[in-house]
């Protein structure tokens, strides 16, 4: 399939907007893109959800089920979020939904779930799903202090199970950006040899506005 695993260094790292602006320059180029996410949670917290905002960038026709299969309430890990609600979140499943979305379309953006190492059961991580999907990972990281050792790792995590890693997104990036974020920069494409964008903060509800970041 060809696609890209967007994952983070966290959580609240813009991993959602990068996927979403990667998604929405594929479509723009002409191609039908699909996206996916294995699980979401925090719907309880209002606004629009991961999932949502991904099928609107995509311009994609997909039902929550296609893109998100478990969706819950709590901001929590998925693996709690699941026992809390009394659900399973099966791997296979999970990965087979990834697939099919990939059939139907060009471009399979799939979103993660905070970062590599977030399990999707306690014995299932974001990393296995990678794997599982053999797709070529783009990191989204925080530009401010801190970035280097964050990104580093999950490059390294990414890497040490053969995972190619295509790209580092820093976001949102400043536009009176300073030494740390410029020097965060030139360290992590210096010591990671990957190639580092940035993206600037966006308006989410105007697609039209958005950068052209396709990845790869």
């Amino acid at each position: 399939m060809r696609g890209v695993l967007v994952t983070g260094t966290g959580t609240e790292v813009g991993k959602t907007v990068v996927a979403a602006v990667i998604a929405h320059a594929h479509a723009a180029s002409g191609e039908t893109v699909a996206v996916f996410k294995p699980a979401v949670s925090g719907l309880e917290e209002g606004g629009e959800p991961d999932h949502a905002l991904l099928r609107r960038a995509a311009d994609s026709p997909q039902t929550d089920d296609e893109i998100a299969p478990h969706r819950f309430d709590p901001p929590v890990s998925p693996h709690l979020a699941a026992e809390l609600a009394g659900e399973l979140i099966d791997p296979p499943r999970v990965v087979d939904a990834a697939r099919y979305a990939a059939e139907h379309a060009d471009f399979l953006v799939c979103e993660g779930v905070g970062g590599l190492l977030v399990p999707l059961t306690l014995g299932y991580l974001v990393r296995d799903f990678a794997r599982d999907l053999a797709l070529p990972v783009v990191v989204a990281a925080s530009p401010a202090l801190g970035a280097i050792n964050h990104t580093l790792l999950t490059v390294e995590s990414a890497r040490a199970v053969g995972l190619e890693v295509a790209a580092v997104v820093l976001t949102p990036w400043p536009a009176d950006r300073g030494l740390i974020e410029t020097s965060n920069r030139e360290a992590i494409e210096r010591l990671a040899q990957v190639r580092v964008e940035t993206l600037r903060p966006i308006d989410l509800a105007s697609p039209e506005s958005w950068p052209d970041l396709k990845v790869p």
